[in-house]
């Protein structure tokens, strides 16, 4: 008898946040807030690398995060999901109260899957592309 076991998913990496955005129809990586790197979809920004300040303080060290995305999220439900799945890193700050977005330290991405990652991604994708383009992308079939 063959015993067939299934590999676990491989874990998120940093790397993969660059390659999922860009894999994404008409991504580019720009800058928005000043000079803060962002993946855009036609000018406008779905995840940006945000920089260390006195809004995101680590509670465990009281220094500012240093690592940190912001990810947009398509609806204050999907936020409050993410935010209050203990399986996941993500969480929000006063800052982003009432903003549709999530936080997620770079250096925790692997405490979730590449593929939980890309749906969270491509979901934040789908929040800011132009209708026809997020049509035209769903309707696609893909070579998976």
């Amino acid at each position: 008898m063959t015993v067939v076991t299934k590999a676990p998913p491989r874990v998120a990496t940093p790397q993969d946040v660059d390659d999922i955005c860009l894999g994404l129809p008409e991504v580019e990586l720009g800058t928005s807030w000043g000079d803060n790197p962002t993946y855009k979809v036609r000018g406008k920004g779905f995840l940006m690398h945000r920089p260390p300040g006195r809004t995101a303080i680590d509670p465990a060290t009281g220094e500012p995060h240093v690592d940190l995305l912001v990810i947009m999220v398509p609806s204050e439900s999907e936020k409050r999901a993410l935010v209050d799945d203990e399986r996941l890193p993500f969480f929000t700050i006063d800052h982003f109260k009432g903003y549709n977005a999530v936080l997620v330290q770079q250096s925790r991405l692997g405490e979730m899957s590449r593929d939980e990652l890309a749906e969270i991604i491509t979901d934040a994708w789908l929040t800011k592309a132009p209708k026809s383009l997020a049509k035209a992308f769903l309707t696609t079939p893909s070579d998976g």
